[in-house]
Parts: structure tokens; sequence; C-alpha cells
């Protein structure tokens, strides 16, 4: 469009529904990549899985 017409406001669509509520994993996920992103690093505890450490038991002491 040509001249005056375009710098006139023009009408906000509306839309008919409204997004539904988010479940809480997406909402967090949202939530963690807007954390994590930038500089800072990581900015939430990484969850090391620790070595299972197995106590040997008293039945198999016997035998020696």
């Amino acid at each position: 469009c040509k001249g005056k017409a375009c710098k006139k406001h023009t009408p906000h669509k509306v839309t008919q529904y409204k997004k539904g509520k988010d479940s809480l994993a997406a909402q967090g996920k949202r939530r963690y990549d807007r954390k994590q992103s930038g500089y800072g690093g990581q900015t939430k505890p990484v969850f090391h899985k620790k070595a299972k450490t197995v106590s040997l038991g008293s039945s198999l002491m016997e035998q020696y």
C-alpha cells in the first residue's frame, strides 16, 4: 500500500481460542532453557550417580 493509508493504526487481530495451560514439564523446560542460555554456564546442580558399594556378607567370609 502507498500513501497515507499505511500510517494509520491497523486493527489488532484477535484469535478465537486462548492457548491452553502448559504442562508443568513443558513450563519447567522452557524456564530451564531460558536460565541456561547466556553467559554463566550450568546453573543447576548436575546429578552425578554414585557408584554402588556392596558390603561383603558374613556368609561369604565364613567359607575361608
